[in-house]
């Protein structure tokens, strides 16, 4: 399965009823750190699981579940992203899954580049442009 690199964020949840309507609650996680903002519109994916995938999967992340969430970038990573802000020190920002910062130096607000990640951080990370505007 190919996963688009627009994903926001990725969780479990349970389609429950609530008056009438049908109902997917985001984590409070996923609001608070800027993956997903109340009164926006978003394009959902259901993916169904069979009950031997979903207790194998529950059973491995609670044995290895880390502390805290790990960066969703790996160094030598191909990303494409939009610079949305500049940082104090005049480099551009982009935001990708759960709001993580990918910094890349030398790009403007309103530009789409390739990236290729050179350094990870717990809560940041630093890309080289390898294309511009695509």
């Amino acid at each position: 399965m190919q996963i688009s690199d627009e994903l926001l964020c990725l969780f479990n949840g349970e389609v429950t009823e609530r008056d009438g309507d049908y109902v997917i609650e985001i984590p409070d996680t996923e609001v608070e750190t800027g993956s997903v903002e109340p009164g926006e519109v978003y394009r959902v994916a259901l993916i169904s699981r069979t009950e031997a995938e979903t207790d194998d999967e529950e059973r491995e992340a609670s044995e290895a579940a880390p502390a805290e969430p790990q960066p969703p970038v790996e160094e030598g990573e191909i990303r494409y992203v939009e610079i949305e802000d500049i940082g104090k020190q005049g480099d551009g920002i982009a935001r990708v899954e759960r709001g993580y910062v990918i910094i890349v130096p030398d790009t403007e607000v309103g530009e789409r580049v390739k990236v290729e990640i050179t350094e990870v951080k717990s809560n940041f990370a630093v890309g080289e442009v390898i294309e511009e505007s695509f």
